[in-house]
């Protein structure tokens, strides 16, 4: 029999979108393709990329809301009782509290639960920690199905909600068909930077992406490499950047870094593949996407040891101490060095990231879908 799923996507038309947006929107796009059966309706907030398209049974309703708890707690319970949802999949953490629809919850990590690792968070950021907190335990009591992006993270949601066992599944993420390497000619983004000149650091200030201890392990780097190449730094605001260097002592290294603002999803795989090498040397990841896009691009990976990376990355990545800068420089070093073990992890992570495609996440999740419409 025919059902109607609400999908919830509040971000995925908004310009700069980030790791979870990516995931629905890949998602759903596969769920388009596979599933012509059932009906479905997207539920998302006003925005001005307008990265979906409707199908024959998938309709797309733009709850116009810029206040997210508004647009969760209100205008997407309506939209359920609006269509007889026999079904809602929330793609993001939380979910509405008062409702009575069967509720499908990917719930991609429970940082919010856990000791904050630093202190630079945002008003917005704090209010959304807040607001999971608070929201997180009650949607918890009602969800049929949790949908959670490792096995690392299901290990940490059971170890707080033990009675989520039976279900809670683990689901990998997909890598999309446009990571993939350069092709000779290719008009290159990056003008000013020759293919193979410069690391590449996904910086921000969330505490979590350690940018202080990769300074600090690409400061002894400059001091031991005959090349010192470069670090682009993406996504990275140059007020906090230029701070920090301050209070690290570590100002020399500014010249040898390139910033830049957020960067669009069709210029991520240019930027990748550009790239010597990729440094993935975060505290802690629940998945790690950009360490398999990178890989999709034959950019060798230099990885932490931590959390989720090992379980996603398998054998194709150096791994790394996050908290030593000493073992990223060594690294770094090792692999500037060793041209045979360079190329042996191009040829790996090309290999490895083929595990990975969106196909296998929607169909893995369908099949959680009708585990509930039984």
């Amino acid at each position: 029999m025919k059902k109607t799923i609400v999908i919830e996507a509040q971000r995925i038309f908004r310009r700069k979108k980030h790791g979870m947006d990516f995931v629905a929107l890949e998602l759903i796009r596969e769920l388009q393709k596979i599933d012509t059966h059932n009906s479905y309706i997207i539920a998302v907030g006003p925005g001005e990329d307008i990265c979906l398209t409707e199908t024959d049974n998938f309709k797309i309703e733009v709850l116009r809301s810029t206040n997210y708890m508004v647009w969760e707690q209100i205008l997407l319970p309506r939209l359920l009782t609006k269509y007889k949802a026999d079904l809602l999949h929330c793609t993001s953490n939380t979910a509405p509290i008062l409702i009575k629809t069967p509720l499908v919850l990917t719930l991609h990590d429970i940082i919010f639960m856990e000791d904050k690792m630093g202190n630079n968070a945002s008003t917005y950021q704090k209010l959304g920690r807040i607001y999971r907190r608070f929201v997180v335990p009650f949607i918890l009591k009602k969800v049929r199905q949790i949908i959670t992006v490792s096995n690392f993270e299901k290990v940490n949601i059971l170890a707080r909600y033990p009675n989520l066992e039976h279900i809670t599944h683990a689901i990998y993420n997909g890598v999309g068909k446009e990571f993939v390497p350069p092709l000779p000619g290719a008009n290159e983004t990056f003008q000013d930077l020759l293919k193979g000149s410069y690391w590449l650091f996904l910086g921000n200030t969330d505490p979590k992406k350690n940018m202080r201890n990769t300074l600090l392990g690409f400061a002894q780097y400059l001091e031991v490499s005959m090349v010192k190449r470069n670090l682009l730094l993406l996504d990275t605001d140059l007020n906090a950047l230029d701070k920090l260097l301050e209070e690290l002592n570590i100002s020399s290294i500014r010249p040898y870094l390139t910033i830049t603002g957020y960067i669009s999803h069709d210029q991520l795989p240019q930027c990748y593949a550009n790239a010597f090498a990729f440094l993935y040397t975060s505290l802690r990841e629940s998945f790690g996407l950009p360490l398999i896009e990178a890989m999709a691009c034959g950019t060798p990976v230099i990885g932490s040891n931590t959390s989720a990376i090992p379980e996603v990355a398998g054998k194709s990545v150096i791994y790394v101490d996050p908290n030593s800068p000493h073992s990223i420089a060594e690294a770094m070093i090792l692999l500037e060095n060793d041209s045979l073990l360079y190329n042996d992890l191009i040829q790996q992570g090309l290999v490895h990231s083929k595990n990975y495609a969106w196909r296998n996440t929607a169909t893995q999740t369908l099949l959680i879908y009708k585990s509930v419409l039984l």
